[in-house]
């Protein structure tokens, strides 16, 4: 919130101190998030794909485990808006495949804000019409062709009807950052996911543009509805129910 005050001209923040030991918050791992059983197989033969929204204290904390041990960036406190999936299938209903968080926009990205080509206003009134996918994890002992992208079809059907439920409207557009040094985002492409271009790599912390080229990622979009470039220009602004607690 205090950035966005400075972005609009309302007060000027002081350099961002590094204070150490505040990093952050740690995730204690168990025995639950050790290595299980291989699932090996296609797609097909672990349908239909069961999308769960992860609600409970314990299934949280479960979650959270298997995305700081299993994902390459691991677990951290996600503020806003947010969804957590796990998925699972009737073949092997007592594991859990997959594990997904949606979560707000990223608050500013120059090649995004091109594509849609809106206006500062439009943006600040309609970002919360975008949903992030910031975790996509596919557990390790998981090795079954085309799950992936069965998942983010499954996704694109189903997270606008529990987004809605929580959080009071629908969104219009579904957004990722794919580090294109370690991926190649077959599984977005597979599912249709749109490829919008570069980032400039300077991340949300950096307000004074000195870490420019730095961490570049790719941005993927993927429509949930036609027209959408021109619907998130001129849609009114959506009634927000609230932002839910820190994950």
């Amino acid at each position: 919130m205090l950035e966005r005050l400075e972005g609009l001209g309302w007060l000027r923040l002081p350099e961002l101190r590094r204070l150490g030991g505040r990093g952050p918050r740690r995730v204690e791992l168990s025995s639950q998030s050790e290595w299980q059983a291989e699932q090996i197989g296609s797609a097909g033969e672990f349908e239909p794909l069961e999308l769960e929204v992860v609600e409970g204290r314990e299934d949280l904390r479960r979650w959270r485990e298997w995305v700081e041990r299993y994902h390459y960036l691991g677990y951290r406190v996600s503020v806003g808006a947010q969804l957590c999936y796990w998925v699972r299938s009737p073949r092997c209903s007592d594991q859990v495949l997959a594990c997904l968080l949606w979560s707000s926009a990223a608050w500013r990205i120059a090649v995004r804000e091109r594509w849609i080509g809106w206006s500062e206003e439009e943006r600040r009134h309609n970002l919360q019409l975008i949903v992030n996918n910031a975790r996509f994890l596919i557990l390790p002992w998981v090795g079954v062709r085309g799950l992936a992208s069965k998942i983010l079809s499954r996704c694109a059907q189903r997270l606008p009807l529990d987004w809605e439920k929580r959080y009071g409207y629908r969104p219009l557009l579904l957004e990722t950052l794919v580090d294109p040094s370690r991926f190649r985002a077959t599984c977005y492409r597979a599912a249709n996911w749109l490829w919008v271009g570069p980032t400039k790599g300077r991340g949300r912390m950096d307000r004074y543009h000195r870490l420019a080229g730095h961490g570049v990622k790719d941005l993927y979009v993927y429509p949930l509805c036609r027209n959408v470039q021109q619907r998130l220009r001129t849609a009114k602004p959506p009634s927000f129910k609230g932002c839910g607690e820190p994950l």
